[in-house]
């Protein structure tokens, strides 16, 4: 596991932070990618999410990377710091009453179109960048998306593209003084991709944690 992150590491520059996705993984298998190096983690289920965060050092960083149902906000929002699937105010309304803290949150895009993907469309995200100033416990740092599964790497490069285009023209238009600095793109079939295109964060999870 070490091998693999130091191999990814250095496949990307130092500004692309790695997220290990251990959502298919043991609570001993993360403390073993933890021990490799690894400070940020990737849960997208909300009991996952629990276990391994009772079970990781206070240092480590879990990020919730799936789809959060809003009836399920106040049961992890103790432990929620980073979200990277924000895409519906509902979300936001329960971050709001339940948390005591501020959380980080990505929202998600769906660049690509795709009709099997979650998101809003590039064109809805100003409007609703606006609906989100009024929450002071949700702070928007980011952008997430998803590449198509294909192996057209001139295609993804695309997607990828256009999202760091939104990023630019959001930052430039943003009357509020947001700072929607990250990106979050690429995964373990195109990370090498997404760090070019400017990812701050790669999820990544078979690449590093090997398939199970």
């Amino acid at each position: 596991m070490k091998e693999n992150y130091e191999c990814i590491k250095s496949q990307i520059t130092d500004r692309t932070k790695i997220i290990a996705v251990t959502k298919y993984h043991t609570v001993e298998e993360t403390l073993e990618a933890y021990e490799a190096g690894i400070r940020d983690f990737g849960e997208n289920r909300t009991e996952g999410f629990l276990e391994k965060r009772k079970a990781l050092p206070d240092d480590a960083n879990l990020h919730y990377i799936g789809t959060l149902q809003s009836r399920k906000v106040k049961h992890i929002i103790d432990d929620l710091y980073y979200l990277h699937s924000l895409d519906r105010e509902s979300i936001a309304k329960k971050i709001e009453q339940y948390s005591d803290h501020i959380v980080k949150c990505f929202i998600q895009v769906n660049v690509s179109g795709e009709e099997s993907k979650h998101g809003l469309t590039p064109d809805q995200v100003p409007d609703f960048l606006e609906r989100l100033s009024t929450y002071s416990k949700v702070e928007i740092i980011g952008l997430m998306t998803m590449a198509p599964a294909t192996d057209d790497a001139t295609l993804i490069a695309e997607v990828f593209d256009r999202m760091a285009q939104l990023r630019e023209t959001l930052q430039q238009s943003n009357s509020d003084n947001l700072n929607i600095s990250e990106l979050s793109m690429g995964m373990s079939n195109d990370y090498q991709i997404a760090a070019e295109k400017g990812a701050t964060y790669v999820r990544i999870g078979s690449k590093i944690m090997e398939s199970r």
